[in-house]
This record gives C-alpha cells, structure tokens and sequence, in this order.
C-alpha cells in the first residue's frame, strides 16, 4: 500500500469502548487499518513518515499483533526479516526498502555501507541494512505467530525454516557478545538496545566524542518536535559510535559503550523459552534451551540484580559497575517465568511504587525514573510511556499472579492507544500523544491485548515453560 493509504481517524477524546471477544470491535478495526496502512507486501513500516523502513524488533512485535488480522502477513513479515540475516547470524536492526530516497532517513543505507564494509561479517549482497542489531524479540514472535494458525504454520514449514535462524542469532549473541565475560549479552550501541536515549545511557555515552554536527543531517526533526527527540549532543555521539563500528567491519569487542542490558537480556531468555518449544514442535529436544534459558536467567540475577533499588539495573562493561538509574528496562526481567519470586514480589512493588507509579500516579509504566534528575515526561525513552514495554509488563504481571494489576494496566494500555491515536509513546501521567502517530507496534500489541487473555497465557510466555502461574 502506497504513503497515500487513510491513516486511522483522529481520536475524538472519549473513552474508547471495546469487546476484547469481537473483531469488529471498534479499536480493533482501527488497529488494523493501522497495520494495512503500513504493510509494503512484504513488511510493515513502523510510521510511514518518521520510519519508512523495516525495523528489527518493531517487526516482532507487528508480528504479534498481525498474527490476530493475517497468519500469513506476520509470517511474512517474519520471514522477510530473517531473510537479512548476516551471516555470521546477526539480524539488522534496519531493513532498508531500496525505493526509499536516501534522505527520508538517518542514517541511511550509504552510512551503513553494509555489503562492504560488512563484507567479512557476511553482509547480505542482495539487500542493504544497517550493521548493528536490535532485541532479541524475534523467536518469542514466531512462537506466538505459530500458534495463531498451526496448520498454515505447518503446510508451509514457517518454524522448519526460521528455526535454524533463530538459532544461529542467539548463537551470535551467546558466543560474539559475552563483552564481560559473564554470560550475558551486552549492547555496543543505545540503538541496539531500544531504548535510545535513556539517561542510564549517559554515563558511558559521556566517554564518546560527537560526530560533529555538520556531518549529518538529521531526517528525525522532520517528522518530530525538537522538545520530543534526543538532542544533538546525543544524537552526535550515535553516529560517532556507528560510524566506529562500521570502520572496524563491524567487528565485535569491547569498546567505548559496551553495556549488559536487563531488558535485552530478558527477552533473550524469554525467546530461549520459545525456542525450546519451537524445537520440540519440529521434533527434536528442546531441554538444552531450557537449560541455558535458566542459567542465562541466574546470571541475569547475579549481574544485574540491585536489592537496594528493588529492581535490575544495566552494567557499564568497560567500568565494572552498575550504572545508578532506574529505566523501565529494569522491570522486563518481570516476564521471565523462572525468576525466583521474592524478586518477582519486589518487582511489582517497584513498579507500583513512587518511582513507576502504575496504579497510582501514572497511567502507564513510564520509561524512567519519575523522581529521577534527568525526567522528562516528552522526550523520547527520559520519561514517556510506551506500549510495547507496557506491554511486556502486562505479561510479567499476569505471569506472576498479579491479575488484577495486569487487568488494571491492559485496560489503561487499550485506552490510553485509542485515545492517542495509537501513538508512539505518550506522557505517562496524561496520555497525551507524542512522536508519530498511527505506530505499528502500538496498533499491533493494541490487536494482542484485544484478544482472549487466557488463550495468550496457555500459549505465550507462560507455556513457554508449561505451567500456568496466573
């Protein structure tokens, strides 16, 4: 569909009425007029404005969503990002749509240089993409999306294909980005994590030298207002790690950002967990996976686990220490199903205390610290809610037994997108849009959460491990 397709209509204010048991419901139809607005034939865009290409983990999550409207589309929509794969089994964090012009984003394919520069890492040659990677979401998708429809799953071997993928990604974080030798993976790149501009970045981003100004346009601040995005200090200092990056072949080691993040690894486990049943839905064992998933799970525990702030924080690899700021990544190891239970209870105490204020102060999970220096209920991840970490959160609390929470909160997400427009993300006390509107993964996890609960805890993260704790 072309950038001229109808966008969903403007909210009106009201509450949203829905049926989470009828497809016809009102904020389902536009969810998915949302989605078909962004779908290319082969993809889904994330904003056609703002993000004109495909994006690595919101591809997961459109896949989730997708998976309630078309089986087949968020098949593909998989199968079109596992088919970027590096050979060395990095997944892209950008798929570039080659009839894009160059200057629609930043930065674009002739920065990333991806099939020379990426040469000895085994670049595509068919395809250009950027060189670093995004969260590990994608096995945990292609669970999710199997079950959807079994049957078309099977007829066309969806999981025999993207299992060996899969595999071979998880392989190259396990053994290429273990940076601290502790056994989790570490990030060499904000963008890597998700989280772009988090103040528990700023710390280790602090050693960077900037990109100097005149050296990039950014394409962002067409889309976006200045007060929203990351400033031009930070915005600096990606490019410069970027462009490093690129300049040694994307060759992986320790450098000037080297991070153990909690959420990256979180989802990692949890796409362990789906990989163990996805092995044996092809008939082999999966017992191994389960294995690692537990073990990643104990390290993630022993690394990053901080009683004293009742949560995870992320750990500056080149420093040797844990980095003091509470980001809404330290709350996602919630939806692991082994993570021992008094550190699930504190957990959810932290959320819902002054820090998160779910239940509370806020509508929504916000992506920092409320009582933090560096808040900011605008600006990009220093502040704003957004849905796909609400999202995992919902999970997490139902997974752990805290249903009228989770109900609480999968109630203010449904809200809180219809009435925004399915935004971007959006101020955690009011609701009040920012970024783009009509996002992909806010329409798609919109489509999840619309649709039967106890069906999406038989068969999602808590399956994963074959129990039902809810």
């Amino acid at each position: 569909m072309d950038s001229t397709a109808q966008r969903a209509p403007r909210p009106t204010g009201r509450t949203i009425a829905y049926d989470p048991s009828s497809a016809a419901s009102p904020l389902h139809v536009r969810a998915a007029a949302v989605l078909e607005a962004g779908w290319t034939g082969t993809s889904t865009v994330p904003s056609r404005g703002l993000y004109p290409h495909q994006w690595s983990w919101d591809s997961a999550f459109i896949a989730i969503g997708l998976r309630h409207v078309s089986p087949l589309r968020a098949q593909t929509e998989l199968e079109t990002l596992l088919a970027a794969q590096w050979a060395d089994g990095r997944i892209p964090h950008i798929v570039f749509n080659p009839s894009v012009p160059l200057d629609a984003y930043f930065p674009s394919p002739d920065f990333w240089r991806s099939s020379t520069a990426g040469h000895a890492a085994g670049a595509p040659r068919t395809v250009q993409t950027s060189g670093i990677v995004q969260p590990p979401v994608h096995a945990l998708a292609a669970w999710l999306v199997h079950l959807a429809d079994p049957g078309l799953s099977r007829a066309r071997g969806f999981l025999a294909r993207a299992y060996p993928r899969l595999a071979a990604w998880h392989r190259y974080l396990l053994h290429r980005r273990d940076l601290g030798g502790g056994g989790l993976v570490s990030v060499v790149h904000p963008w890597e994590q998700g989280m772009d501009n988090s103040p528990c970045w700023d710390r280790p981003l602090s050693r960077v030298t900037p990109a100097p100004a005149r050296s990039f346009r950014r394409a962002d601040l067409d889309h976006g207002s200045p007060e929203d995005r990351p400033t031009d200090l930070d915005y600096g200092r990606y490019v410069r790690l970027a462009a490093d990056y690129r300049d040694r072949g994307y060759a992986d080691g320790p450098g000037d950002f080297s991070v153990e993040d909690p959420a990256f690894n979180a989802l990692l486990i949890a796409s362990e967990h789906a990989l163990a049943r996805i092995a044996g839905e092809l008939g082999a064992a999966g017992s191994a996976r389960q294995d690692r998933a537990e073990r990643l799970t104990a390290a993630l525990v022993e690394r990053l686990w901080e009683p004293s702030a009742g949560m995870f924080l992320c750990r500056d690899v080149r420093a040797g220490e844990l980095i003091p700021e509470r980001g809404v990544s330290g709350l996602v190891p919630l939806l692991l199903p082994t993570l021992p239970r008094d550190l699930a209870a504190m957990l959810v105490r932290t959320v819902c205390g002054p820090h998160f204020g779910l239940g509370g102060t806020t509508r929504l999970v916000p992506s920092y610290d409320l009582l933090g220096d560096a808040f900011d209920p605008h600006r990009y991840w220093r502040g704003p809610a957004w849905f796909n970490t609400n999202w995992l959160l919902e999970r997490g609390l139902r997974l752990h037994g805290e249903r009228g929470r989770a109900d609480a909160l999968r109630k203010g997400i449904l809200h809180t997108a219809g009435a925004s427009d399915f935004a971007e993300y959006v101020d955690p006390y009011t609701g009040q849009a920012c970024g783009a509107t009509g996002f992909g993964w806010t329409a798609a996890l919109t489509l999840d959460l619309l649709h039967d609960r106890p069906a999406w805890d038989r068969n999602g993260v808590t399956a994963i491990k074959g129990e039902d704790r809810g």
